[in-house]
């Protein structure tokens, strides 16, 4: 009686840790349970109890290995009375593979599974799971965490394509990456947050993500590196009729780097990654300004909208006191923020007085005319690409004049300290 007592208390933890893995692995259903659960009592399983769930029995007993499925079937087979090789002969297989798989030799397979359930009366999932939840088990769960780790890393990050532009150490060692990756953003450890300021969106204050984050560390990390004179609000403000006087010709933007160097704004460019959104950005690095572009719109006319946008911020100081980061996505919708309004409308009056611009259009649209748009280009002295720029936007004609938009990205990256584009600055900045 003592040793039934045993083997069936035995059996009963075993099952119901059965139980738990076929829940677990497969959603068993409550009328699932409860015929596995009749299952056992009709197999002469001690101690079984009707008020006991399986959360119970789990937080009264914790296994401290898991068990492989030969011993299920090697308990059941006790309570049955039966050999192994009684067993053997009614499934019609080899005494050793019922030995081995006793033993723990030898895994449960779906022709195995399916013969067991026809013998015991049970499921062939039964089974199967059985051998799932033993094999799973068996996976060291610190393999199991870094791999979840480097998959998390990756999911937040554009990984491969920081590598790629030499932004961290190539490297195929999961420890190694992420030791990289923390270093580029300043981490001390992989659960610290990921940031410096205050983001301020033009999309509504959506949340910046990995991808959008890194690109913005490559710029303050580029920008550090730029040696610039102090800043000087004044001088930037004496500079602006020297920089619209370079909208002439799309060779003279070659200038520009060098005219706000000497104002004290630090200017680069860094290629975005793709899906990133962001056209460009301006905040404050000890208390001098940063302005990064991406150049993804490569037309003369984005050129100098973007740039008089946030050169709009500098002046204004937008997020100067605030430690905030003005992220800006051009192609995107603009939400209501003051500090973007003014800047989107500073900066397109900047690339055409607006005054004039509302006169032309009031005038000509729709038939405009290529002799009345030169004409009109020649006396607000800009370049057709950018006064273009500004019809297609405010009228939606987008193809009106669009042969005039030339593009001027190698211009730019030719005279400005240049992250992507063929041009890479050192990691080790």
């Amino acid at each position: 009686m003592m040793n039934a007592t045993y083997i069936g208390g035995d059996c009963l933890w075993k099952n119901f840790k059965a139980l738990e893995a076929i829940n677990a692995l497969c959603g068993l259903t409550n009328s699932g349970v409860s015929s596995l659960r009749s299952w056992m009592g009709r197999r002469g399983v001690l101690g079984l109890s009707r008020s006991w769930t399986i959360t119970e029995m789990s937080t009264r007993r914790i296994p401290a290995e898991a068990f492989p499925p030969g011993e299920f079937l090697r308990d059941v087979l006790e309570q049955r009375g039966w050999t192994q090789g009684e067993f053997a002969e009614i499934i019609g297989r080899p005494p050793q593979l019922v030995n081995e798989i006793i033993a723990g030799k030898r895994g449960i397979t779906p022709e195995t599974a399916k013969e067991f359930a026809a013998a015991l009366d049970t499921s062939p999932e039964y089974w199967m799971n059985l051998e799932t939840a033993y094999q799973l088990a068996k996976t060291p769960s610190v393999v199991l965490d870094g791999i979840t780790r480097h998959a998390m890393l990756r999911q937040w990050f554009p990984v491969r394509e920081m590598m790629k532009r030499g932004w961290i150490a190539t490297s195929k060692i999961p420890s190694e990456i992420e030791k990289n990756v923390l270093a580029f953003f300043g981490l001390g450890s992989f659960g610290d947050t990921v940031g410096f300021g205050k983001p301020a969106w033009r999309k509504g204050g959506a949340d910046v993500a990995g991808i959008q984050w890194a690109w913005l560390y490559r710029v303050r990390q580029v920008a550090t590196a730029l040696r610039v004179c102090p800043f000087s609000e004044d001088k930037l403000r004496e500079a602006i009729p020297e920089l619209e006087r370079l909208m002439m010709e799309p060779e003279e933007i070659r200038h520009v780097p060098r005219i706000l160097s000497e104002c004290g704004v630090r200017f680069v460019v860094v290629e975005p990654i793709p899906g990133s959104e962001i056209g460009g950005v301006c905040f404050w690095l000890d208390g001098q300004p940063v302005i990064g572009l991406s150049l993804k719109g490569d037309h003369i006319d984005k050129f100098w909208f973007n740039l008089w946008h946030e050169i709009e911020h500098v002046l204004n100081g937008d997020g100067k006191d605030t430690n905030e980061v003005m992220i800006d996505d051009f192609d995107g919708a603009a939400n209501d923020i003051e500090c973007e309004r003014v800047a989107n409308e500073t900066a397109a009056n900047r690339c055409v007085p607006s005054s004039s611009m509302n006169d032309f259009i009031a005038r000509h649209n729709p038939m405009f005319a290529e002799k009345n748009f030169i004409g009109f280009c020649r006396l607000m002295k800009r370049h057709p690409g950018i006064v273009a720029g500004q019809i297609q936007k405010r009228i939606g004609r987008w193809d009106l004049f669009k042969k005039h938009q030339v593009r001027v990205r190698h211009i730019v990256t030719e005279t400005a300290l240049t992250d992507g584009y063929g041009r890479n600055v050192p990691s080790d900045l």
